[in-house]
């Protein structure tokens, strides 16, 4: 009794096999979108979720963006050879209407140029050359562990971890060739020859130093051997896990 007035209760509600409470068998509610399986979760990609498969896409992301640096190193000689050629703007701004060069200086401005691009054309095709074999690389070893041939022959983690401790020593040399031998363009009669003819032209950004791609170049190597360690001590890792359960009867592990 409510205020004098009578309150009529309803009879509950009967259960059905998608209530709740309900005892029958398919008594939870049916799943909403956030219980769907998400994208890493077949059984193909799970192995995206691995520290290996981390470790190896970050090292393909780090070949890439040398690649880039290095072909930015390649094409980045500038100077005077070639600029009166493009026309328009480029040739009354910066060409031959007002370079500043005539006759012989700008002959010998076109000979240095060329000079120096050739001391610098080999290591920028180095870097190419190792920016895309790791690429290709660390490709290759995240296709190998997203088809699951490590779980069926563990002996490949072995040969991964050899490969990923040999990359990482000769990418340590390749760094050591690749500093020491911009360092000698840089240091070169060539390039100081070069700047001081532009310098008294009033031109800047031809001094003898190493500008960015090719820094960055060089610290995302540095970081690259970084990863291939890791990728190493992983898969040697995996490979005590693989070991240890393919001795039990029953295992349920995905590599």
């Amino acid at each position: 009794m409510v205020g004098g007035r009578g309150v009529a209760r309803l009879p509950p509600l009967p259960l059905t096999p998608f209530s709740p409470s309900s005892a029958v068998p398919g008594a939870e509610p049916p799943r909403g979108r956030a219980d769907t399986p998400g994208l890493l979760e077949c059984r193909r990609c799970r192995y995206l979720r691995t520290g290996r498969a981390c470790c190896q896409l970050v090292g393909a992301l780090l070949a890439a963006l040398i690649l880039v640096c290095s072909s930015v190193s390649y094409g980045s000689a500038g100077g005077y050879t070639g600029v009166p050629d493009l026309g328009g703007i480029y040739y009354y701004m910066y060409g031959g209407a007002y370079s500043g060069f005539s006759g012989a200086e700008g002959e010998k401005a076109q000979q240095l140029d060329r000079r120096f691009t050739q001391l610098k054309v080999p290591i920028a095709r180095a870097g190419m050359a190792v920016g895309g074999a790791l690429m290709v690389f660390s490709s290759a070893l995240i296709v190998v562990g997203v088809v699951r041939l490590p779980w069926r022959f563990p002996a490949l983690l072995i040969v991964e971890c050899i490969l990923d401790a040999v990359v990482a020593v000769c990418l340590l040399f390749a760094l050591y060739y690749f500093f020491h031998h911009l360092l000698g363009v840089y240091d070169s009669s060539v390039c100081k020859e070069r700047a001081q003819l532009y310098q008294s032209k009033g031109y800047r950004g031809f001094s003898c130093s190493m500008h960015g791609a090719e820094i960055a170049a060089g610290l995302l190597g540095c970081a690259a051997v970084v990863a291939f360690l890791l990728g190493a001590g992983l898969a040697i890792r995996g490979y005590r896990i693989v070991h240890k359960l393919k001795q039990k009867p029953e295992h349920a592990y995905e590599p």
